[in-house]
Order: structure tokens, then C-alpha cells, then sequence
């Protein structure tokens, strides 16, 4: 079996394992006071400030949350009411086109249910953020813009985007930059004070940690209107007891994953360069989406996103699944939804492009054969898949 997802999902790694196992027989709620809690308490801070240490935060920056989506869902509201409550102009929310669905959702609830007003900013055909079209709308009125929230790196696509630029043209106007960061955080040197964002998203799945668990980094001064209410944990930010195992298998796997981070990165973009021209050997005509500058500053170095036209992407990841080989058609969250993706729709792409793509994404236990079984297999699977949807292509 060659598993291909790692942005879905990644294997959890022998040290996150080993950590949560020495937790699962202890027991002590980490509010509580006697030494069982005591215990508890001191697994959650040690965890903490490895978290913050290696993101460049403060340990009281880290909000631990459920994952991505609680994360992106109390930093998108919870900014939102905070600043709406302090000044009742500030009803408008900017964000781009290629958000995951775990911030575009709540926003757009947030606009039916609030009356928020929520701007979508455009992407060139690479998926790089439209800097001048957020400037332009920042400054069509400043002092309505409550919050922006702007992903690091996308999940499709694996585009980087210019979070500094857009944390400066907040900056001027007061305007808090939140940023989700999940596909980011662990195969990047992520920064969160470097960033100056005011608000972070984190999920230990993606690093080879725990499902379950992740955290939102917060400013001190950043104070969002909780989502969750209850017994006051984390700032009284996020209510609800800490589940210790996993916040300790979360330390350490992101504490693996920095530590092999260079060395790691640099054979996986060697193997996602080589999937790259291999996929173009087998298929001449299957088009590469997302930055073509294949290095840190431009593109996630375990991502591989390709079109392959006159194919249905769902028929071509079963193709390939038979041949024991896993991927993506896109975003896990929306696997299984019968539309285009997003993503690619804000590129640029057509409305049956965007149907014949899939992603591949290589990790920390990602190896040449894994790379090789793609090569090997992906024309046939084309081939096979558009006769089943009736497109020929003429290569001659």
C-alpha cells in the first residue's frame, strides 16, 4: 500500500505514540487540585511550552482546542463578536477565495446568521493571494473591516501565501490577521510572533499527532467572545477538560517533526519533484496546479497537485486505490461531495478541470516506492478512466 495523503492525514509518528501511551494509565483531570490533578497539570504546561517554543509563541498563547475546525471556528467568530461588540461598524470580514470549508463555513454562517459581511479576495492562477485587491478592499472603509483571516499555505494546492504583506496592510488600520495554519505547522519554520498574526490555527493530525487535538495560538491581548462555555479552561477561552494524552502526544510529535524538519523536507521535495516529472512522462498532457516555484517560500514541499483532462477525478482515485495506491481528489472534509473544487475554481479552472484533479501528498514515512507505484500505475488509471468517460486523447 502506498499512502499518498499526509495532507489529509499523517501516520502518527512512534514518538507521539510513546507519549500518549505513558498517559492512558494515569489518571487526574488537570483542574483539579490533589496530586493526581497536579500531575495532569504538569503533563498539559511541559506540553505547552513545547508547542510555543517551537511555533515562537508564549505558553500562554496556546489555546488547546479540538483541532483546525474548532480552531478556525473560535478565532473566525470569536474575533468577529469581539470587535463588533466594541464597535458596532465593524461588520465586515475579509478572507480569500481558497479558504478551507473549516473557515469558510462559519464565516458564511457568520453572514446569515450575523449579518456579517463577508469579502472574498481572489488568487492569480498559482493560488497566491491578490495583495492589491485586499489593499483596495481594506481601504474602501477601514474602520468597517472587523478581522481577516488569511491561510499560510493551502491545503489543495500547497500555494504559500504572503502572510507578512497582509499582516503589514492590516497593521496600519488596527485590523487583527488570523491565519490558518494546519497544512503549515510542521513542514514550515512557522513564527508565530515573526508572523504578527493575531490569532493562529493549529491540528496535531497533520504532523503526526493525534486526531482529536490541536490549539489556537492567541496574543495576549487578543480576547475573542468564547464559543464554548463552562469551567473557564485556557483563558477562558475554551471551556472544556484537557484531554492530557493527547495534548501530550501533540508536544511530541511536533517536537519530531522539528527536529527532522530541514533533513525531512529536503528528501520528500526530492520525491515530490521526481512524482512531478513522472506524472509528466506517463501523462504528457496532466497539468501541474498551484506555484510552479517548487521551494519553501513559494510551494509546501510534500505537494503534488495535478488535472488530468477527459478524467473524473472520484474515477481516477479508485482506479488508483485498486492498484493500492492512496490520494485525494482535494480536501478530505469535502471527499465524497459531488462539486468542483473551489480551490481550483478561483485559479482559474474550468468547471470540468476542476472535477479531474487529485492531490498527492507525501510525509514523514513517504518513500521511492511510494513515488514509483504513482508513475507506474497513473496512465493506465487515465487511460482507463477516460474511456469510462467517453474523452479520447490523441497524443500523436
Amino acid at each position: 500500500m502506498s499512502y499518498l495523503d499526509h495532507a489529509a492525514t499523517t501516520p502518527m509518528r512512534p514518538e507521539a505514540i510513546a507519549a500518549m501511551a505513558a498517559q492512558f494509565g494515569d489518571v487526574g483531570n488537570a483542574s483539579s487540585l490533589h496530586t493526581a490533578g497536579r500531575r495532569a497539570r504538569r503533563v498539559v504546561e511541559e506540553s505547552r511550552e513545547v508547542i510555543a517554543g517551537h511555533l515562537g509563541a508564549s505558553p500562554s498563547d496556546v489555546v488547546f482546542t479540538a483541532g483546525g475546525t474548532e480552531s478556525d471556528n473560535l478565532a473566525v467568530k470569536g474575533l468577529f463578536w469581539a470587535r463588533r461588540t466594541q464597535d458596532p461598524q465593524r461588520v465586515r470580514f475579509l478572507t480569500s477565495a481558497i479558504e478551507h470549508h473549516a473557515l469558510i463555513d462559519p464565516l458564511m454562517w457568520l453572514g446569515k446568521a450575523d449579518d456579517a459581511q463577508i469579502c472574498q479576495v481572489g488568487v492569480d492562477s498559482n493560488g497566491r493571494l491578490d495583495l492589491a485587491a485586499l489593499a483596495e478592499l481594506i481601504m474602501d472603509d477601514p474602520d468597517s473591516v472587523a478581522a481577516i483571516s488569511i491561510m499560510l499555505a493551502n491545503n489543495e494546492v500547497g500555494t504559500i501565501q504572503p502572510l507578512l504583506e497582509v499582516v503589514a496592510l492590516a497593521k496600519t488600520h488596527d485590523i487583527p490577521v488570523h491565519t490558518d495554519a494546519v497544512q503549515a505547522v510542521g513542514q514550515l519554520n512557522v513564527d508565530f510572533a515573526g508572523l504578527g498574526v493575531a490569532a493562529m490555527s493549529v491540528s496535531a493530525h497533520k504532523l503526526g499527532g493525534p486526531t482529536g487535538i490541536g490549539a489556537l495560538l492567541l496574543g495576549r491581548s487578543i480576547e475573542p467572545t468564547p464559543i464554548l462555555h463552562g469551567g473557564g479552561q485556557e483563558r477562558n477561552v475554551r471551556s472544556g477538560t484537557l484531554d492530557v494524552p493527547a495534548i501530550a502526544g501533540f508536544a511530541a510529535a511536533l517536537d519530531a517533526a522539528m527536529d527532522d524538519r530541514v533533513e525531512r523536507n529536503a528528501w520528500v521535495s526530492a520525491l515530490r519533484d521526481d512524482l512531478i516529472a513522472g506524472i509528466h512522462r506517463a501523462v504528457p498532457d496532466a497539468v501541474l496546479n498551484g506555484s510552479p516555484i517548487l521551494d519553501e517560500a513559494n510551494r509546501l514541499p510534500n505537494n503534488v497537485h495535478f488535472s488530468f483532462p477527459g478524467c473524473q477525478g472520484d474515477a481516477l482515485l479508485m482506479l488508483l486505490d485498486a492498484k493500492g495506491i492512496e490520494c485525494s481528489t482535494g480536501s478530505a472534509c469535502s471527499a465524497g461531495i459531488a462539486q468542483p473544487s473551489h480551490v481550483l475554481l478561483a485559479l482559474g479552472a474550468s468547471q470540468i478541470a476542476a472535477r479531474s484533479s487529485l492531490r498527492f501528498s507525501l510525509g514523514w514515512n513517504s518513500t521511492q516506492t511510494d513515488v514509483d507505484a504513482v508513475v507506474e500505475a497513473i496512465a493506465p488509471a487515465v487511460e482507463r478512466a477516460r474511456l469510462a468517460s467517453g474523452t479520447l486523447v490523441d497524443h500523436a
